[in-house]
């Protein structure tokens, strides 16, 4: 009994506080993968950005943080500086679906934030990366 009454005191705090103005969070981080040394975005990555331009629509007046990443495989200067361009392909892409530039801010960590740590020079898939998000 004392269970159902907290669930029941649960959900009634939910629908008071969506009543009340709170909203759910903005979907995501979403994330892009690239292949090794290609700043072009693949195929299959597709359905990842028509879904990150359906919740900019759903969500007038967001703004979108692309930042883009790199596996420790080169030296660090360049993975900025290639996590950067792989962030613009992103943004591209991003207005080709409707997304008005100044909606869109860039940066990059290169090598500084893998999703999996690796040793230096170790080429990771899942650290070549755009992450995608959306902020209000």
């Amino acid at each position: 009994m004392k269970m159902m009454r907290l669930a029941t005191l649960a959900a009634l705090g939910l629908a008071v506080a969506g009543a009340i103005g709170a909203t759910e969070p903005m979907p995501g981080p979403f994330l892009v993968f690239f292949d090794w040394g290609k700043p072009e975005v693949r195929s299959d990555d597709g359905t990842t950005l028509d879904r990150v331009a359906d919740v900019y629509r759903a969500n007038a007046g967001a703004h979108i943080r692309l930042t883009g990443h790199t596996d420790r495989s080169g030296n660090a200067a360049v993975n900025r500086a290639a996590g950067l361009k792989r962030a613009a392909t992103v943004r591209a892409e991003l207005e080709k679906r409707g997304i008005p530039r100044n909606a869109m801010r860039i940066a990059s960590f290169g090598e500084e934030r893998p999703l999996v740590p690796t040793e230096d020079g170790v080429r990771e898939v899942q650290n070549r990366r755009v992450e995608i998000v959306l902020e209000e």
